[in-house]
């Protein structure tokens, strides 16, 4: 997400790497390119206009540190004022059901925002921090919406309730309540139903059932990829029924952030998800300074810690660290962690997580190649359990034979085991370094400086 306001912006504030203050030329060229980047990404003009006016207003007023370079100084204006955009007037806290009674969650959009994919990441998200969610289907206007959310609830283990696409959806939604007092479901959350626009017909509907209801909170599910129309169908909204919180859905696509940069300066209303992808795992809570800091280039190392957490088996990863720890890493182990990988999302989206990665492949120094992954774990996945114990075992007729099963090269299977080599090799070294005195000492040097 956000790929081009990122490199335009890496690429300005690399302009000032070598510089040792901020003259007043620098800040207005920095600001004329800072604007052209936002209007770029489609963020609103308005926004636009009074981001720079901070920028410039803090960057004349910064007491100029020599230790930093002025593009590092710029840095740490435009972070500070990104955080201030997205957090808006008051930081929002996240919202959790509350205790003791029972929650309702209205869900609104449009057709084709994925509202119905993330009223079921909802329940997902919710379930894993333990509650016990319902899901409604109040979408008659379209029935394969209900059996879309059937199929979901299905698949993440969370009851759907539906009554076919006949009754109103208040009365649905009505039911439904009843039956989540009667099962012991502590978070109601209702998917409606959607238009190809904003219409008076489906406010209407939409009043009818919020009105009915009673809602707890009420978030609106807009698609990333429509840019400034995501913030005026916002705006509608928030006029017509009120709204407690957008979730931005699409975030892993091609679109250029502008709606997540200002909808909480247009609206007043806080953004509480991002959907980054297509499986029902793929949501994450919209932290304001993280998102600064991937905008920037800065990684965004605790999430992907979290994510790492909620997708990677536990057991799995103690039982490599002992193997790695006593020198028994072997091809059987490496499958098992490029499948790990795999469950964390796409190779760009993870390694953009990391400090300096995002900004190194923003600006081409360093290329993601998805289909390179696979071809390894194909390869690996063609040679037998005994070969991936004993890689010593792989000679030519062999390679030839996991080459053909895999539809790779035997160019590509030694290159392959030439990389595992080197690999053990550095987990060894690390092994021995880490059980001496001295090793211990070193390692602890090295990662009390942050790894520099």
């Amino acid at each position: 997400m956000f790929e081009s306001l990122t490199e335009r912006l890496n690429g300005l504030f690399e302009r000032w790497r070598k510089k040792g203050v901020l003259t007043e030329e620098d800040i207005q060229d920095s600001l004329r390119q800072i604007r052209r980047a936002l209007l770029e990404a489609d963020v609103n003009f308005r926004v636009v206009k009074d981001f720079c006016a901070r920028v410039r207003e803090r960057a004349q007023g910064e007491q100029i540190m020599h230790s930093l370079s002025a593009g590092q100084q710029m840095v740490k204006v435009v972070h500070t004022e990104l955080v201030a955009l997205l957090t808006g007037d008051e930081p929002a806290e996240p919202w959790t059901p509350p205790t003791g009674r029972r929650a309702v969650l209205l869900m609104v959009g449009l057709n084709g925002s994925g509202k119905t994919t993330h009223s079921a990441k909802l329940a997902q998200h919710y379930q894993r921090a333990g509650h016990k969610p319902l899901l409604v289907a109040t979408d008659v206007h379209r029935p394969a919406a209900i059996e879309q959310l059937m199929l979901l609830g299905e698949r993440i283990g969370v009851p759907v309730f539906q009554m076919g696409d006949r009754l109103e959806p208040v009365d649905i939604a009505k039911a439904a309540m009843a039956a989540a007092t009667r099962d012991g479901n502590d978070l109601i959350i209702i998917d409606t139903a959607g238009r190809l626009h904003v219409d008076a017909g489906l406010m209407a509907e939409l009043k009818t059932l919020r009105d009915g209801v009673e809602p707890d909170q009420t978030w609106l599910v807009l698609d990333a990829m429509t840019g400034q129309d995501a913030v005026n169908v916002a705006e509608q909204f928030e006029e017509a029924i009120g709204v407690d919180g957008y979730i931005l859905s699409k975030m892993d696509s091609d679109a250029r952030g502008g709606a997540a940069l200002s909808i909480r300066a247009v609206t007043g209303e806080p953004i509480r998800f991002i959907g980054t992808g297509e499986k029902v795992g793929d949501l994450e809570e919209f932290i304001p300074d993280r998102i600064a800091q991937r905008i920037l280039g800065m990684g965004d190392v605790l999430t992907l810690i979290e994510r790492a957490e909620r997708n990677i088996d536990q057991q799995t990863a103690r039982d490599l660290e002992a193997r790695l720890r006593n020198k028994q890493f072997d091809l059987e182990d490496f499958r098992l962690q490029l499948q790990q990988v795999h469950h964390l999302g796409p190779l760009d989206q993870v390694l953009g997580m990391l400090p300096g990665m995002g900004q190194a492949m923003a600006q081409g120094q360093m290329q993601v190649d998805e289909s390179k992954l696979g071809r390894m774990e194909a390869i690996l996945s063609s040679m037998t359990s005994e070969e991936r114990r004993r890689p010593e075992l792989i000679r030519t007729s062999r390679r030839r034979r996991i080459a053909a099963g895999s539809g790779t090269s035997s160019r590509e299977v030694s290159e392959l085991l030439k990389q595992f080599k080197q690999m053990k090799t550095m987990f060894a070294q690390f092994s021995d370094m880490e059980k001496s005195k001295r090793g211990r000492r070193a390692l602890e040097r090295m990662f009390s400086r942050g790894g520099r």
